[in-house]
């Protein structure tokens, strides 16, 4: 197939590795547009506040459950093989409780909380944990190998592999989609644009979906260390409050969370949350201080808010031709609305949205073209 010129808009996990995919697999030239970059810190820009780690809550057979199982291959990869990616190794315990088999949190952890999930054949060393192996309260559990990612060191690498395969990357604050189209490093018009734009694909014009919403996360970062990851079924604090451990790979301190508050946009921290964060990891994970102590034996890095793009019936991974000034013709391919598990997911995503541009520009007619 002839050189198209593609724009990719944002420049977070989604964005630059479907820019990199594009890049590695196709002689088409790349563009990536967004207003934030790695190294920003914007409550509008979700991919640093991420945790971020692979468990996956995707259900069998479903188009998210092979994105996960892409994604955890190459993941996999990375953390063998290129070490400067910011990615490495770490076991995953996941605690069932009785009480919160009806809770919101055990019905969005659904699959994760399974004895026997769909992934049990993908990850290494599942295993059910021993009875004895339980803390009080809890009635099951599961133990397996994952990996978790120092987004502060990963983001940057997928931006510098995207510049290795001779993507451009520029900053850009659009209004509306169709703005995308005069923003290529050639000055020549865009043939299609990659919609990777996140949270603001609800306000981007255009695009506003409104089945886009936040799904906001606060987290306490400390530099104490946990020996595994952790999660489990639910909390007693509510259905938006939820228990997670992740110790970031290189140095990037250990992760304390959290919260899944559909709709709320408040970036700032809530103090009594974070309190409630931190004794709830401390419940479950004693080793984080020395015996005897609560959480003041916690050492605090920073307390964080980040709002997860969710989008309500699922992911959008699809085409589309928008009409511009009444008139069709502008070519977009969607990736945007992975909620929670956008670093997860993220390769297969974006492979999937790779093949949806090759089908977008065989469809072109040559008289288009010109």
């Amino acid at each position: 197939m002839a050189s198209a010129n593609i724009v990719v808009l944002g420049a977070g996990v989604a964005g630059l590795t479907t820019a990199l995919l594009l890049a590695r697999t196709t002689n088409h030239k790349i563009t990536v547009v967004a207003k934030h970059m790695p190294g920003d810190y914007d409550i509008e820009y979700t991919s640093p506040w991420a945790g971020a780690n692979f468990l996956p809550v995707s259900a069998k057979g479903t188009k998210a459950a092979e994105w996960d199982k892409v994604t955890f291959k190459e993941l996999w990869r990375l953390v063998t093989t290129v070490p400067e990616a910011g990615i490495h190794v770490q076991d995953a315990i996941i605690y069932t409780r009785e009480q919160d088999k009806d809770k919101v949190t055990a019905d969005w952890f659904n699959e994760l909380l399974l004895a026997e999930p769909w992934f049990k054949d993908v990850v290494p060393e599942f295993r059910p944990l021993e009875k004895s192996e339980l803390p009080p309260a809890v009635s099951s559990g599961t133990k397996w190998t994952s990996v978790c990612i120092n987004t502060a060191i990963y983001l940057p690498y997928l931006a510098s592999q995207c510049l290795k395969h001779g993507v451009h990357i520029r900053r850009g604050v659009l209004t509306h989609i169709s703005e995308a189209r005069s923003l290529h490093h050639t000055t020549r018009p865009a043939d299609l644009i990659v919609n990777c734009t996140g949270l603001m694909a609800s306000k981007l014009g255009g695009v506003e979906d409104k089945n886009v919403i936040p799904a906001r996360g606060q987290i306490v970062v400390v530099r104490n260390s946990a020996p595994c990851m952790y999660t489990i079924s639910g909390t007693d604090e509510g259905d938006d409050e939820v228990m997670y451990i992740m110790t970031r790979a290189a140095g990037g301190g250990t992760v304390l969370g959290g919260s899944y508050q559909k709709g709320n946009w408040d970036s700032q921290p809530d103090h009594n949350l974070a309190v409630r964060i931190m004794k709830r990891c401390i419940q479950y994970c004693p080793e984080l201080v020395k015996p005897g102590q609560g959480i003041e034996g916690l050492d605090v890095i920073r307390h964080s808010v980040g709002l997860r793009p969710l989008r309500i019936g699922g992911a959008r991974v699809e085409r589309e031709v928008l009409k511009v000034d009444g008139q069709e013709g502008l070519r977009v391919v969607h990736n945007y609305g992975a909620g929670g598990f956008g670093y997860q997911a993220s390769y297969g995503m974006a492979e999937n949205a790779v093949r949806l541009v090759e089908e977008a520009l065989a469809d072109l007619k040559p008289s288009s073209k010109l």
